[in-house]
């Protein structure tokens, strides 16, 4: 059986999901005009960076079983939501965000840092796993992940490893 590595049981900077440097990276394209400050806004406010990371032609579909992911979140994302929402990491996370044809449970585009939470369905699902974090890698996201238990009995130590990782990035 493969052992199961998570970012709490790694080496401090190490992540299980590491891009290699030969990895191509691609990434997403911010809207025309993005992240551009308009001169009618006053000092203080800022346009969205406005990143588009979804596959337009399934997004229709993946937005339906997004919007109810986000209504009915599990116990452990609503804990880690706790920690992540609000820019708590001193970065803006969202959740049940689209990126190409899946759906992330947490992340930080401007750091392109996924972060998922694991229940025990992905120990049926590793294959699939490993694909979509391959896929997502492509992309130029790094992915982590954390297992229900970790998040449900560490759930401080899980949101400031993620800071860490984030202010690594």
């Amino acid at each position: 059986m493969m052992n199961y590595l998570t970012p709490l049981n790694l080496p401090k900077g190490e992540t299980s999901d590491s891009c290699s440097d030969q990895q191509l990276e691609r990434h997403s394209p911010p809207l025309e005009g993005a992240g551009e400050v308009k001169s009618t806004l006053n000092e203080k406010e800022e346009q969205n960076p406005g990143y588009i990371t979804a596959n337009p032609y399934t997004y229709h579909i993946i937005k339906e079983i997004r919007d109810r992911l986000k209504e009915k979140p599990t116990k452990e994302e609503d804990i880690l939501w706790f920690f992540l929402r609000n820019k708590k990491t001193g970065y803006k996370i969202r959740r049940q965000h689209i990126i190409d044809n899946f759906i992330t449970d947490f992340v930080c585009l401007s750091k392109k840092l996924i972060i998922e939470v694991d229940g025990k369905i992905h120990l049926k699902q590793k294959d699939y796993d490993r694909l979509r974090t391959e896929k997502l890698n492509e992309l130029g996201f790094e992915v982590i992940r954390f297992t229900n238990e970790e998040v449900l009995e560490k759930s401080e130590l899980v949101a400031n490893r993620i800071r860490e990782i984030l202010d690594k990035k």
